[in-house]
């Protein structure tokens, strides 16, 4: 008998993106994470360009690396999302400093608040 041979399923993201955009539900759901998967975005940039590891800012934060994996997933969760006091440490542990902004919202979503 033949050993079967694993053979990948290719997996188009924005193909699939674009098909779960026409589901009722799905397009503003997506929406409504904006800021989360900017901040997660955010968060891995940063450490990406500090060329450092979970496991090495885990050592600079003093925390575990589950810890470090954990923080940057759930900023696109909501369920536990971090402190300013986390995300300050994170930003010292690459090296970085943490910035906050506010801008105001388009005129068309302030109508519907």
């Amino acid at each position: 008998m033949k050993p079967e041979r694993y053979e990948p399923v290719p997996f188009d993201i924005d193909a699939t993106h674009a098909r779960w955009l026409k589901q009722p539900g799905y397009a503003k759901a997506y929406a409504a994470l904006t800021d989360e998967f900017a901040m997660l975005g955010e968060l891995l940039r940063a450490r990406q360009q500090a060329g450092l590891t979970q496991a090495e800012v885990a050592v600079r934060m003093g925390i575990p690396q589950s810890s470090v994996a954990r923080l940057e997933s759930s900023a696109g969760s909501r369920k536990h999302a971090p402190s300013l006091a986390t995300l300050r440490r994170y930003a010292d542990a690459l090296g970085c400093d943490l910035h906050l902004s506010l801008a105001p919202k388009p005129v068309r979503a302030r109508k519907r608040a």
